[in-house]
């Protein structure tokens, strides 16, 4: 998403890390999780500021062998969750599901544009000089030119 400050959602962010929970999140702009915490070593933030203005809205569940998915129209904000009228919806289609969860996969190895957010909320670039070049807009824009 593009931000995420609400207090109250960032609390329960913090549980379910605390609870074992494995949390990737990838926030384009403002983000107000401290992660490497004790109660945050479970979370995980990519930033990707590229050419094109992105942040898409997705929220994706895997428990058990079981995925969620699902596009909504909130940033985790205050003013988007107390004072508009938001909404979020499943995603049932298993090709568009696919299709979506290749495009989160793809974002979060970007190591080209990504950088993860550090206990200081510093950005500390993603880049591995070894590893194949991943910049999640091109390769996002091929998978979605081949379909």
């Amino acid at each position: 998403m593009n931000g995420i400050q609400d207090s109250a959602m960032i609390n329960e962010l913090y549980k379910a890390s605390e609870a074992g929970v494995s949390i990737d999140l990838i926030i384009r702009g403002i983000c107000c999780i401290v992660p490497n915490q004790s109660y945050s070593k479970n979370i995980r933030i990519t930033r990707i500021v590229d050419q094109k203005l992105e942040h898409s809205r997705v929220w994706y569940f895997y428990n058990g062998g079981k995925e969620d998915l699902y596009l909504t129209s909130a940033d985790w904000m205050k003013r988007n969750l107390y004072r508009r009228i938001e909404t979020a919806f499943p995603i049932y289609d298993p090709e568009i599901k696919q299709t979506i969860i290749r495009i989160l996969n793809i974002q979060l190895n970007d190591n080209v544009k990504a950088c993860i957010i550090d206990e200081n909320l510093n950005n500390v670039w993603k880049r591995d000089e070894k590893s194949i070049k991943i910049r999640s807009q091109v390769e996002i824009y091929k998978l979605l030119a081949e379909k």
